[in-house]
């Protein structure tokens, strides 16, 4: 098994072809690059292609009181 960030992925394989990797849009992509979200991408040896998030637990956003 291999792992890579997701930038480190895109870098090789491009954007558009990501995104059809993960089954979503390019512009997905883009935006999950720019907004530095911790993902890692894991290739297997059989050539499956997975990705996870790792996320603060519990999440670190402000409390939003209504009013």
């Amino acid at each position: 098994m291999k792992q890579l960030t997701l930038a480190e992925y895109v870098n090789i394989h491009g954007q558009e072809k990501t995104a059809k990797t993960f089954g979503i849009y390019q512009s997905a992509i883009n935006k999950v690059i720019h907004s530095k979200r911790k993902i890692t991408v894991f290739i297997y040896e059989d050539g499956k292609v997975e990705a996870k998030e790792l996320k603060p637990f519990p999440s670190q956003r402000p409390n939003k009181k209504l009013i």
